[in-house]
């Protein structure tokens, strides 16, 4: 991935000094687990740790590549370059491996320390929209199906159900990171003849693994496809905020806006422009995650026991995907934590058409006083029509219909557009996505200064 969409912690998981680190530990650990079996010296197994247990400096990362030009086989250029270290008991080196037990174990490791970078980011997505959702808990705001204004809900809702969708993806990608943490030490084509099965039980314990229970030559793809399809889903959440985001910040309904620090521009023409660069950015972003996931599918149909088609798939989508979806969370929990809210143009939109997302209560009022849904329906929908025709407010029409308050007089009528009939289980609903603990108190809303 670019500088631009990448931190440190995650890129130096794919760096050539991380990788070899751990085919060395992959190489060691078998080693001494052979020589526990007496299959080599003891010896042996000691002078791997001791010559070879070096820093994978830029000139040892450099004699690496240089033998693989040669060889065109990067873990023989590997192993001939630990061998440069250890000398003639690097013989024992590799006894009974093949190379996709050093590779597929590798990334099974890298995928783990990836998942646990992850799980921390998305700890603090959960952990800023908590924040926010409490923050305006029981502030009424428009609800909207097919983009038009249907019945009211809160700010802190709109939060609250993000923070239940992180929730899902979080307990998501701990299965995943479950799934893809297996060990396999089992040789060419996975049958053990050469090795051991107590070498891959040591190394899988070694590296925090659990052993693969049938490996072939490869540790089966479908465990791969499953970590990114989580790694999609949990982009697509991210998506799915950035998206009310934009929505609710375009001119027309500006009930949040992204922070726009002081000398922050937004555009090179226009210097009003205030635009959701960010948000937009994170929708881009999800597609490059979402990008990896058709890949890692197709990857679960190899050849036999063993192709290597997977091999330049999983080289580009194991850091992009993770490195991405690591930028991503970081820059979304800041969003989030940062988002300026409008209260007064919140409850402007909800006021905006005249009181016609009360038009339930009135429909189901109507047939509890005995009217049949159907005639019920037609009443309610033909005042209805005459607010967005502009002839007045909804409920100062209802109470001109003769048929509405043969059944509904003035006082009931009124009682029906009460807003707090809408934000009633607002609570409940907190406990079932927060849990039981105390809901904090409400704190005074205020606009946040730019």
């Amino acid at each position: 991935m670019i500088p631009r969409y990448s931190r440190p912690e995650m890129t130096a998981i794919w760096e050539p000094a991380n990788k070899f680190r751990i085919w060395f530990e992959i190489e060691a650990h078998a080693c001494d687990a052979l020589a526990g079996l007496g299959v080599i010296p003891k010896s042996a197994a000691k002078a791997v740790w001791t010559r070879g247990d070096k820093p994978y400096t830029d000139a040892r990362i450099a004699r690496i590549d240089e033998i693989e030009r040669e060889t065109k086989h990067d873990v023989i250029a590997f192993t001939t370059e630990l061998s440069e270290l250890i000398g003639a008991e690097a013989r024992f080196v590799h006894q009974g491996m093949t190379s996709s037990d050093v590779l597929d174990t590798c990334f099974a490791v890298q995928l783990k320390q990836a998942a646990d970078i992850l799980l921390a980011d998305i700890d603090g997505v959960l952990a800023a929209l908590e924040v926010r959702a409490r923050e305006f808990k029981d502030l009424p705001c428009m609800g909207r199906s097919h983009g038009i204004h249907a019945e009211p809900v809160t700010i802190g809702l709109k939060f609250a159900r993000f923070h239940a969708e992180f929730q899902r993806g979080r307990a998501r990608l701990v299965q995943a990171r479950s799934d893809i943490a297996t060990c396999q030490i089992s040789g060419a084509v996975g049958t053990f003849a050469n090795i051991d099965p107590a070498v891959e039980a040591h190394v899988a314990k070694k590296l925090g693994l659990t052993p693969e229970p049938v490996s072939t030559q490869v540790i089966p793809r479908d465990r791969h496809a499953f970590f990114f399809a989580v790694l999609g889903v949990i982009a697509s959440s991210i998506e799915n905020i950035a998206t009310e985001i934009r929505h609710l910040q375009r001119t027309e309904v500006r009930e949040v806006e992204e922070y726009f620090s002081k000398g922050q521009m937004g555009s090179s023409a226009m210097p009003h422009k205030r635009n959701p660069v960010l948000t937009e950015n994170l929708t881009g972003l999800a597609r490059i995650v979402r990008a990896a996931v058709v890949p890692a599918m197709e990857n679960v149909a190899l050849w036999h026991e063993r192709d290597i088609s997977h091999s330049s798939v999983e080289r580009m989508i194991g850091p992009d995907a993770t490195i991405t979806l690591d930028f991503a969370l970081q820059r979304l929990a800041g969003v989030v934590k940062n988002l300026v809210v409008y209260p007064d143009a919140v409850e402007r939109n909800v006021n905006q058409l005249g009181g016609l997302i009360f038009s339930q209560r009135v429909l189901l009022a109507l047939t509890q006083a005995g009217v049949s849904r159907e005639d019920a329906y037609r009443l309610v929908q033909r005042n209805a029509m005459q607010v967005w025709a502009g002839k007045g407010a909804f409920l100062d029409i209802l109470k001109t219909d003769p048929e509405v308050t043969a059944k509904i007089n003035a006082k009931a009528l009124t009682s029906l557009f009460d807003m707090r009939y809408h934000t009633k289980h607002v609570g409940t609903i907190f406990k079932r996505v927060f849990g039981a603990a105390k809901l904090a108190k409400k704190r005074p809303l205020k606009k946040r200064s730019r």
